[in-house]
């Protein structure tokens, strides 16, 4: 039924618009869902698509990828339904057929068919997985049915695992399930699926049965149904919690049983919680375990508190969720949960308390049962069968300072000095207004114990001073007995107010710090990309909220826990301590102090990183040995949390980089590899067939055997100045180059580069311009004599000389500038291509045009060199067509004479 008077909430209306408008505007994806491999949800979507077909409902259906495996029935069903082509991967000498994203991006149907959801995709493709392409099919607009199998879903992988033995790889997200809007469970018999594998409608007879031996059991068959079955109404009670949220209803719908207990602090609660475990067993049915704490409940005594935070932990341990309310009244809290969440039982104890408490502070008892409507309430014994064991003594609440009673008497002290010389100018009522506002001033100023006093004080006072007859406590006018009954009343409902005021600041405090601690370290975390970085940020974090010292550890290059950070910085855990925080890194669970794992150590260990496998574990040493409250753990894990995913990101950045470089070493290898093995193999071939024909041959003409010879050489010169190229890069990218440097004019060190390639130049002429005081330079001749060869060799290879013209200079030229000497070497070529001019000096950049031999690592030596000797390297385009290359070089101080052993100069 719905509660005609129960108002919706606006934020949630709103959430529930705005959800109902994605889900009808985005595209939709249909799920077949099974328990095992041929239980027929192939053949169940295509002639679902089918009958959408035949009866116009989505005229543009197209099958992307179905896997027929050979079944008749199935093959038959594609039959006048588009069908789109497979895409060739080739991996290692195969031929794989794959799902083609980009053809079905193309075509953009209304609907498409894509089976087998949880399928890894052939490696070049552009995802990993098929159910990523799927993704990526909704978000371009295209709707999707698809199917799976329970065995495929990722948190139930292990389960699967424990059933059948068999551990599968292939797995997708949960969240795909839940982005599903509609998943439809195809669902036969276990012995009809096993008839159907006799028969080889599964498999292929040799693979029907390895897989009756393994995973196709009768007993697996019977799990893995079970499995599907509670997955899918998983999801349909999603479903009727939405529908009634969407409907108004406020009375829970009992279609499936939840439980919830009331935890509290008193010590017959843990059987309350084993008895709803209990239950919630028999029944199959998720269990909660609730506390409500109202702020006209004040705070708990010590041992309260932690008998409370003893049973929540004993609850979680359970398998329950445990859920902190907050309200004005329990009853109401609650109820309200129960019916937000689809409660169908509420377990409570029985009152143990006199019934006069029940009257005068009301019976929770009473409140359920009365407010519970369709709700089961079962009441529980108090009594628990379990031998008590002897509890220590309680810890009461911490005294109020003597300083805040004696400030309440002094008050009030004050008030009747105050008001007895005014008491017959101000008349009676007027005194009785400054004892209120002297117990008010208590009530906010002093506490609960101080302002109750005052209260008293107040009234004694006021009778015994006056009211007639005076200086005495007896009472002349029965009116006065209101009087007193308000002035204590007012005290003691202003002392009531005040301590909830306290303690709900106290709690917005709490709050306060615990948001600003998480902000503060995501602030923190935000721009960290480093692990030891993002690791000392969180150890002084942890450390300053949790009051303590922290240490963040991790596995070092020889996989033994080692500290990366800690605060404060330097300090070290003991052999026990570390074998805590080896267990918790290990086992991805908390350990140490307050847990229920190695609980004697001084440390607390909480895992951070991913879920399974953890990145780095954080060793916390609190000042405090009392344990921490389910708030505070709930706090630690929101905090661990930020730092997994700041770790997790800095981890993810890491790999990123070394990603990064090995695919720049794996396309400048493919690049080297492509270039070289074309320039080896050519000089490679004119060697081996001049050698094979002057070896092969007899009676060759002198003229024939000396050009053979000529082919020989030029080869050979052509593999010296590739390997010599090689080897100059790997030195100068090493760092190993070690200058010689040495005086040397610049014209000679153009006559050798000159002479070095008078047959590459084949009679081109090269202009040399220097100027007539140019200095000598202080350089390695060898390294400047091959940066000049290099740039004479790419002016030559980039040459444009018409049919039948001369053929078009070099021009070299050399000139002081300031504390360098600028060298140029231009030529009259067609200037820097369109896709080299923004880095000319990279390894292994050639231009279209480039002709001749090469592999486009001449100018990245060039570039390299000139950098070894504190110059510089620089590439322009001529006017009218050519290109310049600049190289400037530092002097240097001028060479001196060194004094020769007889006084004169050598």
């Amino acid at each position: 039924m719905t509660d005609p008077s129960a108002r919706p909430d606006p934020d949630a209306l709103l959430r529930r618009v705005h959800a109902e408008e994605l889900r009808a505007t985005r595209a939709k994806l249909k799920i077949f869902f099974g328990f095992a491999p041929g239980v027929g949800k192939t053949y169940r979507m295509l002639q679902v698509a089918r009958d959408l077909v035949i009866e116009h409902k989505v005229p543009d259906v197209v099958v992307g990828l179905v896997e027929t495996h050979q079944r008749f029935d199935t093959a038959a069903l594609l039959l006048g339904l588009e069908i789109l082509s497979r895409k060739a991967v080739e991996y290692r000498g195969t031929t794989l057929e794959e799902f083609d994203l980009d053809a079905a991006l193309a075509r953009k149907p209304r609907l498409l068919l894509v089976d087998e959801l949880a399928h890894t995709n052939a490696p070049g493709s552009r995802h990993a997985k098929r159910w990523q392409d799927v993704l990526e099919l909704l978000d371009a607009g295209i709707d999707v049915y698809t199917t799976v199998n329970i065995q495929h879903v990722e948190s139930l992988n292990d389960v699967v695992a424990q059933i059948t033995g068999v551990q599968v790889r292939e797995t997708i997200p949960d969240s795909l399930l839940e982005r599903a809007d509609e998943i439809e469970l195809v669902d036969i018999a276990p012995e009809e699926l096993l008839t159907r594998l006799r028969e080889g409608k599964v498999y292929l007879p040799e693979q029907a049965l390895r897989a009756a031996d393994q995973f196709f059991r009768r007993g697996n068959l019977l799990a893995l149904r079970e499995l599907a079955l509670r997955r899918i109404a998983q999801t349909v009670d999603d479903e009727v919690r939405e529908a009634r949220a969407a409907q108004g209803v406020v009375e829970p719908w009992a279609t499936v049983e939840r439980i919830l207990v009331c935890v509290g602090p008193a010590p017959s609660s843990a059987r309350l919680i084993r008895t709803a475990r209990r239950l919630a067993a028999s029944l199959r049915a998720p269990w909660i375990a609730a506390y409500a704490d109202t702020p006209a409940s004040g705070g708990m005594i010590e041992a309260d508190r932690v008998r409370l935070e003893d049973h929540l932990r004993l609850a979680e341990s359970l398998g329950a969720t445990v859920v902190r309310l907050s309200g004005p009244r329990v009853a109401e809290e609650l109820l309200a949960y129960s019916r937000s969440e689809n409660v169908t039982r509420i377990v409570i104890g029985k009152p143990t308390h006199s019934r006069l408490w029940d009257r005068l502070r009301g019976s929770l008892l009473d409140d359920v049962v009365r407010g519970s409507g369709e709700i089961d309430v079962l009441v529980i014994s108090g009594d628990d069968d379990e031998p008590r064991q002897e509890s220590p003594a309680p810890v009461r609440r911490a005294a109020l300072p003597v300083r805040a009673w004696g400030l309440a008497v002094a008050l009030i002290a004050a008030t009747t000095a105050l008001a007895a010389p005014l008491h017959h100018q101000l008349g009676m009522p007027d005194v009785e207004m400054l004892f209120l506002l002297a117990v008010m001033a208590a009530a906010v100023r002093l506490g609960r114990g101080p302002s109750l006093l005052a209260a008293a004080l107040a009234v004694a006072v006021y009778d015994f001073v006056f009211v007639p007859p005076y200086w005495t406590f007896r009472v002349s006018d029965i009116r006065f007995l209101m009087t007193f009954a308000m002035m204590f009343g007012v005290g003691l409902l202003a002392s009531e107010l005040a301590t909830r005021l306290r303690r709900q600041e106290q709690e917005a405090r709490a709050r306060e710090a615990r948001t600003s601690a998480l902000i503060a370290l995501s602030n923190e975390l935000g721009s960290v990309v480093s692990l030891p970085e993002a690791a000392q940020r969180i150890a002084r974090l942890a450390a300053h909220t949790f009051e303590g010292s922290a240490s963040v550890l991790a596995r070092d290059a020889e996989a033994r826990l080692a500290p990366i950070a800690s605060e404060p910085v330097g300090i070290a855990l003991d052999a026990n301590e570390l074998a805590v925080s080896r267990w918790a890194l290990e086992n991805a669970r908390m350990a140490g102090a307050g847990t229920d794992t190695l609980p004697g150590a001084r440390s607390l260990a909480i895992p951070i990183g991913p879920v399974q496998e953890p990145i780095a574990v954080l060793a916390l040493l609190r000042a405090s040995e009392a344990p921490l409250s389910a708030d505070q753990r709930g706090f630690m894990q929101a905090f661990c949390r930020q730092a997994s995913i700041a770790l997790e990101r800095t981890v993810l950045a890491e790999r990123a980089g070394v990603a990064m470089v090995r695919a720049r070493t794996e396309e400048m290898r493919s690049s080297l590899l492509a270039a070289v093995s074309h320039d080896l193999r050519t000089p490679l071939a004119a060697i081996t067939g001049a050698a094979t024909s002057l070896q092969s041959v007899e009676g060759l003409a002198s003229d024939t055997r000396s050009e053979l010879v000529d082919t020989i050489c030029e080869g050979a010169e052509r593999l010296e100045r590739l390997v010599s190229n090689l080897l100059s890069m790997t030195r100068l990218e090493s760092g190993d180059v070690i200058l010689r440097r040495e005086w040397v004019p610049f014209d000679e060190i153009v006559g050798v580069a000159r002479a070095a390639i008078d047959k590459v130049l084949a009679g081109r002429q090269v202009v040399t311009t220097i100027e007539s005081d140019l200095p000598l330079l202080a350089v390695d001749p060898v390294l400047i004599e091959q940066l000049l060869v290099n740039l004479l060799e790419n002016a030559v290879r980039h040459a444009v000389d018409g049919p039948g013209a001369p053929m078009t200079p070099i021009e070299i030229s050399a000139r002081r500038d300031g504390d360098s000497v600028e060298i140029a070497v231009a030529d009259r070529g067609p200037g820097l291509p369109a896709e080299v001019q923004a880095r000319p000096f990279e390894k292994f950049v050639r231009g279209v045009g480039a002709r001749g031999p090469g592999v486009g690592l001449g100018l990245a030596i060039c570039h390299g060199i000139a950098t070894v000797h504190g110059g510089s390297i620089r590439a322009e385009s001529r006017p009218g067509g050519g290109t310049v290359f600049r190289v400037r070089l530092p002097i240097g101080a001028a060479p001196g004479l060194a004094p020769a052993a007889d006084g004169g100069a050598v």
